[in-house]
């Protein structure tokens, strides 16, 4: 392969702010390709070295007609608590029973700040978890991990949450994942991983993306998001309701845009496959041509309706006549699978996915990629494969990525590199019904329920979402005792809440997030929840730096300029703050200032400037602090108020007194001062 290969790995994140997690890149050279020759299909694929650890799970098109539901591939979530569903029977399973009733209380106990309720809850889980029940051992790992109401034990948690993998609990096989994944273990890690990013993919619906959790990010900076939270409040928000009543006006767009939400469960809904269903067909029915492609594979997948694969064939062919190229993914894929047709047509198949893909559709890519790794209707080229592949994760479609890391974790038609298959898998793994947390933990906090958002935060965070790590850790830094944080003998202490908020921006920011980094830079330059480090300040910085943040590029400048942590040097930090300038041109006043700092230092070394420069540091502290301790007290703050009023009266009066007009002698003054009087000609 000749040219390179760009994967631009984004992070699924709906609401793109300056401090989000920056997409992950990951370049691809010839180096990483296998160059084997395409192989035939039949026999001949058997002897290519590329195949050797290929299996039937490759097949997309082998997986199950129907496949699991949440329940069964997150065995042990918190589902039941959260979304109870009317319909479904109470857990025959005593042991099952007992543990949503324990959690429950565990969740309530939290909301309210009961510590004596939750402690109560917490030894039922001990009892559970010393029975064997695996999802107790999940919950207390997480507790113990954290320093919830029992005292902190990393290899203690670590225990009970591999016993609880081993059991089949997959939100403690996240956890194992992502704990292998931190100490660059990724001979375990992948294996993890793999697994778990198989179950979210079989959650995944036909032809189109996942289910989709949006992964809401609560602040921006130091701030809360408001216009996320906004947009996130489901039926509530006021946009949503100008919509839904543009819809029942007879609004066509207004239907569809409606039934998407509700499809995919977006802007804080809930997913009613019932519901979009009724908006889509209302919205055909006003000419929406859209809706039909979304019928098509609401009937295909049976999400809310009985399956019926010849009325998806129909919806999905009248789509398609309207020029919606997607819609032709969907045909080919009842094609290869034979479902809505007299028999399987790979050849009408793989027209039907060219079509798609030469309109940029992501799955008429992948699909196609699909067909060339295994050879199906098609002479077997894992090269090709590969590069629709490519193609299909450029445009976001999170089965390329679960595809593109299998190649890279068994060798097969890109050179065997577990880090990078890690990577992928993570990503997708990340989809999975687990992300759930998400939503409970936003909606919690839209309800005001903080130290309930914050719980599921925290649980989240354990599984390696950086965006739930941040959340946390912003909740601690925001509402300090109000987060509701529990340690270990009830609300959490000063230094628990410090060190905690600060564990959690240090894996916030080793994922990539750059305010994390900037925070966890400032905590060890100043001392702050922990002891000053300037070398460690520095590190941080550099991660943030290698993110194109300017002011973690202006700090390093400083840092060089003073040799605090890294080596003295006035050039590398000119360079810095320049650098710190290119980025972000509001930055000119501090870079302008430092940059004459830099000129002082320079040109008059060991000068009164100089010292006078670098003891501002600690002046300004001893001023910031004598204003708050001493002017800012409420009588110290009256008398200077009064004081400031009087110096400003006798400065009014003695400016009156010098602008007076001095009156001649032998003129008459007029009668009253503010009677004008014209003057009597000689």
């Amino acid at each position: 392969m000749n040219r390179r290969l760009v994967l631009a790995v984004a992070v699924f994140s709906l609401f793109a702010v300056s401090i989000s997690a920056r997409p992950f890149v990951l370049v691809l050279s010839p180096d990483d390709v296998l160059n084997s020759p395409a192989v035939p299909d039949g026999d001949g694929a058997a002897t290519d070295p590329t195949t050797q650890n290929d299996s039937v799970d490759w097949d997309e098109f082998g997986d199950s007609e129907y496949p699991q539901s949440e329940d069964e591939l997150d065995p042990g979530s918190w589902r039941p608590i959260f979304e109870p569903d009317p319909l479904k029977p109470e857990p025959s399973d005593q042991s099952d029973e007992q543990y949503y009733s324990t959690v429950s209380k565990l969740i309530d106990s939290v909301s309210s700040g009961d510590t004596a309720v939750m402690e109560e809850a917490v030894s039922e889980i001990e009892a559970s978890a010393s029975r064997g029940v695996p999802h107790a051992r999940s919950v207390l790992g997480f507790l113990i991990g954290t320093g919830q109401m029992r005292k902190q034990n990393k290899a203690k948690a670590f225990t009970y949450h591999y016993f609880a993998a081993d059991g089949g609990n997959m939100q403690s096989k996240m956890t194992l994942a992502y704990t292998y994944f931190r100490q660059d273990m990724f001979e375990k890690a992948v294996m993890l991983y793999a697994e778990l990013a198989e179950a979210a993919v079989n959650s995944f619906l036909i032809s189109k993306d996942s289910p989709v959790i949006e992964p809401v990010r609560i602040h921006n900076g130091a701030e809360e998001n408001k216009e996320a939270l906004r947009k996130s409040r489901g039926e509530e928000d006021e946009d949503f309701q100008i919509l839904e009543y543009q819809a029942q006006k007879g609004n066509s767009l207004a239907m569809y845009k409606i039934g998407l939400f509700y499809y995919f469960g977006l802007r804080g809904l809930r997913r009613d496959h019932a519901k979009a269903l009724s908006w889509f067909l209302k919205s055909v029915e006003k000419g929406e041509p859209r809706a039909m492609e979304f019928l098509g594979e609401i009937y295909a997948s049976g999400a809310g309706v009985e399956r019926n694969y010849t009325k998806a064939l129909e919806w999905l062919t009248l789509a398609s006549k309207q020029e919606l190229y997607s819609s032709y993914n969907g045909m080919g894929y009842l094609y290869v699978k034979g479902y809505g047709v007299e028999k399987k047509n790979y050849t009408k198949a793989k027209e039907y996915f060219e079509k798609a893909a030469e309109n940029r559709d992501a799955g008429g890519h992948y699909n196609l990629g699909v067909l060339y790794l295994k050879g199906i209707g098609v002479k077997r080229d894992v090269k090709l494969a590969c590069q629709y592949f490519i193609a299909a994760a450029n445009a976001g479609q999170p089965k390329a990525f679960y595809q593109l890391a299998k190649m890279f974790h068994a060798g097969v038609g890109l050179k065997k590199n577990l880090p990078r298959a890690t990577v992928l898998y993570k990503l997708v793994a990340e989809r999975g019904p687990w992300s759930s947390l998400s939503r409970w933990a936003l909606e919690s906090y839209l309800k005001g329920d903080v130290g309930k958002a914050f719980f599921l935060y925290s649980r989240m965070a354990e599984l390696g979402y950086e965006i739930a790590q941040s959340n946390a850790a912003w909740i601690l830094d925001k509402y300090g005792e109000d987060s509701m944080c529990m340690g270990e003998f009830g609300f959490c202490t000063d230094a628990e809440r410090h060190q905690r908020a600060h564990s959690l921006w240090w894996q916030a920011s080793e994922q990539g997030n750059e305010h994390a980094a900037l925070l966890i830079g400032d905590a060890y330059y100043y001392g702050q929840g922990t002891e000053r480090d300037y070398e460690r300040a520095a590190e941080a910085y550099k991660h943030a730096r290698s993110q194109s943040n300017a002011q973690a590029m202006f700090n390093l400048g400083y840092m060089h300029e003073h040799g605090q942590g890294l080596p003295l040097d006035l050039h590398l930090a000119k360079r810095y703050y320049d650098q710190a300038l290119e980025i972000d041109p509001a930055a000119k006043l501090p870079v302008t200032l430092a940059l004459a700092s830099l000129w002082i230092r320079k040109n008059y070394a060991n000068g009164f400037l100089v010292h006078l420069i670098d003891s501002l540091p600690e002046v300004y502290p001893k001023l910031e602090e004598w204003i708050d301790n001493v002017l800012l007290e409420e009588g110290n703050a009256t008398i200077l108020t009064l004081f400031v009023c009087l110096l400003t009266v006798l400065y009014l009066r003695e400016r009156q007194r010098r602008h007076a007009v001095v009156v001649p002698a032998g003129v008459a003054m007029p009668p009253n001062p503010n009677e004008l009087v014209a003057p009597v000609p000689n």
